[in-house]
């Protein structure tokens, strides 16, 4: 399937009108005021290429023409939910909704398997988010969601981090016109012997004796890069408590290498 040129029903998405502004909020306000049976139907015709542009992001995560049909769900809810007196762009509204739909069907149709408990919580957090959406038009942040759910912001960030899509270490990060560097080709170690091996399982071992959150931190640090301050900014929580967090599982992994 291109996304330039889908066929549904027999029409071609390529030549489907694109609704101005003042034509959706006349068929908004005709939909909602029930004065116009067909207001819905164009609404959604006059939004398939809002989907199409959605889906450039998604190429390779999945079937097309499935990923079409998921967001075009994503669509409909948005339509059926938009509010004209919050005074924002639908295109602004729907996003959001569509990008989640999609997202949420690719999780679920996904090999790696996540926690349900994680699931639920992502579910929720989810939920909070498209409820404030469509009240305000603006999306809460972390802390928010947390105290609105009765968790801590932590759990939350755990909880939307996990619905990120993996990385394949066989993703090309760099090609300059000559071979190829694929992620792996940075990961790999030529020097490896069997006492690095031994040292290696050593600090994995102690590495999961870590809390879920100073494991978090450690990582965010030192795999990824990241600064104290913008893990702490991640977390809610002070860079100084990062700090602690950080020097204390350190000290518990150099014990491990005495």
């Amino acid at each position: 399937m291109s996304l330039n040129k889908v066929e549904i029903s027999g029409v071609n998405t390529s030549n489907l009108e694109v609704l101005t502004n003042e034509e959706m909020y006349e068929l908004f306000t005709n939909m909602q005021n029930g004065t116009d049976p067909t207001a819905r139907n164009r609404l959604a015709n006059g939004n398939l290429k809002l989907v199409l542009s959605i889906l450039k992001r998604f190429v390779n995560k999945g079937n097309m023409d499935d990923l079409f049909q998921v967001g075009c769900i994503g669509l409909m809810k948005a339509i059926d939910n938009f509010d004209l007196s919050h005074e924002v762009r639908f295109s602004t509204y729907a996003v959001p909704m569509i990008l989640g739909e999609i997202k949420r069907y690719i999780r679920d149709n996904n090999s790696l398997r996540v926690s349900r408990s994680l699931k639920d919580i992502a579910y929720k957090a989810l939920k909070v988010q498209e409820e404030r959406l469509s009240t305000t038009g603006t999306l809460p942040d972390y802390e928010e969601i947390a105290e609105i759910l009765g968790l801590s912001s932590y759990d939350v960030v755990m909880a939307l981090d996990s619905l990120k899509d993996p990385v394949s270490i066989f993703s090309s990060i760099y090609n300059d016109g000559g071979d190829t560097i694929y992620l792996y080709d940075q990961i790999e170690d030529k020097k490896v012997n069997n006492k690095d091996l031994e040292i290696r399982m050593s600090v994995d071992d102690a590495i999961q004796d870590l809390n879920e959150r100073e494991r978090f931190i450690l990582d965010q640090r030192f795999i990824i890069g990241k600064t104290q301050m913008e893990v702490a900014d991640e977390l809610m929580i002070s860079q100084a408590q990062v700090s602690r967090l950080e020097k204390s599982a350190i000290k518990q992994l150099k014990k491990v290498l005495k």
